[in-house]
Formats: structure tokens, C-alpha cells, sequence
């Protein structure tokens, strides 16, 4: 397989095809980073596509090209960071794009029900909790506490507490949800 280096190399000779290979392989850590950024599925997909764009558009400032993942990952954080800003940006609300992290398969509204309380109570987590949890569960092919690490200049130590702490956070949020619901239903 041909390393980030090589491919911007040949993007910067002309390749176009090369940095397409670039985007589509840290595209969904990119995703990852702009929605625990935004917290907003739709408009981290937005701001994905725009990131990778700002990062085409800069790819000759790129001063070490096997550096291309941290790189593109921080250009990801700058351009949530002016959408944040933004006081025009309009607030779209996450509960329209819950629907998709459901299982599809299931066939009960129980678990596409807890799907959508377990999105929203990721959503609710910090952010250095969030940074780091939705990468790791987002990409398909896994993310490992050094990419982690890497990309967010921290230590690997610093991502396995981070990781540990985001998940005891949601267990007790989603127990304590399940626990209010076994009370009203003795309530009643």
C-alpha cells in the first residue's frame, strides 16, 4: 500500500486521483472529528467535505507529506471551529439525523429507540470525551490509540483514560435513564 507521503507527492506532481486516495482514506476520521466537534451529524459531513477541500487547496504548504493525517485532521478542527464561530450559521437539530445510527436490521422501536438515547447522550459528552470516543468507533477499518494520540497531540495514556471515562460516563447516563423509567413504571 502507498503511503501518505507518496500519494501527496504524486498529487502535487498533478495526480488528481492520488488525493482522492488521500480523502477517501482519513475521510471518516475526519467525519469523526468534525461531529465531536459539532456535535450535528449533517453538518459535520458539511464541514468534512469542506475540510478535505481546504485541504487540497493548501496541499502544497504541507511542509512534511507523510505528516498528511494530522495535518488534514487539524485543518478538520479549524474549519469546525469558524463554523462555530459563525453567529450566521444556522442550528440544525440533531435528532433528524439520529434515525441512520440505528440499527437498520432491528426490527424492534426498542433498540432503535436506545440507539437514538445513546447517540444523544454522546452527543451530550464533553468534548475531549467526544473527540476521542467517536473516531474510535467511527471508522470502519478501527482507529488505534496512537492514531488517536497522533492526531490529537496527546499520549496514548491520555486517549486510553479519555476512552475509559467517555464509556463509564454513558453507562451510568444510560442507566440511570433505564432506572427513571423502572420508577415511573412502579409509580403508576
Amino acid at each position: 500500500m502507498e503511503s501518505d507521503g507518496q500519494m501527496v507527492r504524486r498529487a502535487l506532481a498533478g495526480d488528481a486521483a492520488a488525493y482522492g486516495q488521500l480523502a477517501r482514506r482519513w475521510a471518516a476520521r475526519v467525519l469523526a472529528v468534525c461531529h465531536a466537534r459539532t456535535g450535528d451529524r449533517h453538518a459535520a459531513e458539511d464541514l468534512a467535505q469542506e475540510a478535505l477541500l481546504r485541504g487540497l487547496r493548501a496541499l502544497p504548504t504541507l511542509a512534511e507529506p507523510e505528516k498528511f493525517g494530522p495535518w488534514v485532521i487539524g485543518i478538520a478542527v479549524r474549519t469546525c471551529l469558524d463554523w462555530l464561530k459563525c453567529p450566521k450559521r444556522a442550528e440544525v437539530s440533531f435528532d433528524a439525523g439520529c434515525a441512520d445510527v440505528a440499527d437498520d436490521r432491528a426490527s424492534s422501536g426498542d433498540r432503535r429507540e436506545q440507539a437514538e438515547r445513546l447517540t444523544r447522550e454522546v452527543e451530550r459528552l464533553p468534548q475531549p470525551y467526544r473527540e476521542v470516543l467517536m473516531p474510535y468507533y467511527y471508522q470502519p477499518d478501527g482507529c488505534t490509540y496512537r492514531d488517536l494520540a497522533e492526531q490529537l497531540g496527546v499520549s496514548s495514556a491520555t486517549i486510553n483514560a479519555r476512552l475509559t471515562k467517555a464509556r463509564q460516563m454513558l453507562r451510568q447516563r444510560m442507566m440511570a435513564e433505564v432506572d427513571e423509567s423502572n420508577d415511573d413504571l412502579r409509580g403508576s
